[in-house]
């Protein structure tokens, strides 16, 4: 992936257009049916899906809901409308248990690659793990101590701290915001925490586009509301 990304640099510097084969770098397991089996010891077959922007309904508009949704500015390598997203279905018999799905961030070593393990029902997290990671806090990150702190949440959660942020910044249901530094994480190893945050957020956006039909939007509508309240004071 870095031999693609340096090319891909060399050849823009050279004055060259990138295409977006070049420019769009996707996230997947290395090993499959090795991890997933790890992540479902019931698992029984499991099912792979590339999704795209390009190829959804107004794929446009859904690319403009991430951007706006995730907060900040998308990386034109790891986040363009071209990124490929692969999604992995697992099953026990002919009964889906779960969803894992990765996503690329840049960090502050390098790309950061953050994977979720989901519920398909409740569209919540199992597990979440990292299958490239490039800091100086990598052990701190990896950590139960700091993976585990993500396990039950859902995007609501994200946009419930959205709410409480312009609402009510106190509130002890703020789930997002009861999150701690890792314990031992140097401090150059805090912007990868914040991207790995950044990530997980980006993660489930994904899947509610996805998978979930948006079902997490009117916690989205209640944040912003709650947003433009607070502006107008």
């Amino acid at each position: 992936m870095r031999s693609l990304l340096i090319a891909a640099m060399l050849i823009s510097a050279l004055g060259f257009p990138v295409s977006p084969l070049w420019a769009a770098i996707g996230c997947t397991l290395s090993n499959p049916a090795r991890d997933l089996k790890a992540l479902f010891p019931e698992m029984t077959s499991y099912r792979e899906d590339v999704k795209e922007f390009p190829r959804l309904p107004q794929g446009r508009q859904s690319y403009q809901l991430l951007r706006v949704r995730v907060g900040d500015d998308l990386d034109p390598v790891y986040e363009s409308f071209e990124t490929p997203y692969t999604l992995y279905s697992v099953f026990r018999a002919q009964e889906l248990i779960g969803y894992v799905h990765g996503v690329n961030v840049p960090g502050r070593g390098g790309v950061i690659q953050v994977f979720l393990s989901v519920d398909p029902e409740q569209a919540s997290i199992r597990r979440m793990f990292y299958q490239r990671l490039e800091s100086t806090g990598n052990t701190a990150l990896r950590s139960p101590a700091a993976t585990g702190q993500f396990a039950g949440m859902s995007l609501a959660d994200f946009y419930k701290h959205d709410y409480f942020a312009a609402a009510d910044p106190a509130n002890p249901a703020d789930r997002l915001g009861r999150l701690t530094v890792p314990p031992g994480l140097p401090d150059t190893a805090m912007p990868d925490w914040q991207a790995s945050v950044r990530g997980v957020r980006k993660n489930l956006i994904l899947l509610d586009i996805f998978v979930f039909g948006r079902r997490h939007d009117p916690f989205y509508e209640r944040a912003q509301a709650a947003k433009n309240e607070k502006e107008k004071k």
